[in-house]
């Protein structure tokens, strides 16, 4: 495997791990059932392809990237705060939705950036990037 591989695999695992981290925290702030199924169901096909990238890399005897703890913590704050103030259906929707712009634009950098990753990789980071436009697209209605 060469290192564009191994580098789309990593960020394409810490971007699951903050995708993941995201709707779990937003969860408890949650009142439609209708969203939080929404959430709950995207959630579940992150952990999946996390899982896939984890497979991939052990594999390759590599280990994970994890999001970067100060950007984590700094993230985490600043969702509580806004849920804090308002934790409207409207809010929660447009934290996510927010959320799943940043992962499009990283993940497309990253695509763009390790131009050699094997096909496999590339086929499996392109499947998050649908799954974020998907889930976007789905919370449109909650705003």
């Amino acid at each position: 495997m060469n290192n564009d591989t191994v580098n789309l695999l990593k960020e394409c695992n810490a971007g699951c791990k903050s995708a993941t981290n995201s709707m779990e925290q937003v969860l408890g702030f949650v009142k439609n059932e209708k969203l939080r199924q929404l959430i709950e169901r995207y959630n579940d096909s992150h952990i999946k392809i996390g899982d896939e990238c984890h497979d991939m890399l052990n594999e390759m005897n590599e280990n994970e990237k994890d999001p970067q703890k100060a950007a984590s913590m700094m993230a985490k704050i600043g969702t509580e705060m806004k849920l804090m103030m308002d934790d409207s259906t409207k809010k929660v929707a447009e934290l996510l939705i927010d959320g799943c712009n940043m992962g499009i634009k990283s993940l497309c950098k990253y695509i763009n950036q390790y131009t050699t990753a094997d096909e496999k990789c590339l086929r499996l980071t392109k499947r998050l990037v649908k799954l974020e436009q998907d889930f976007m697209n789905e919370l449109l209605a909650y705003l």
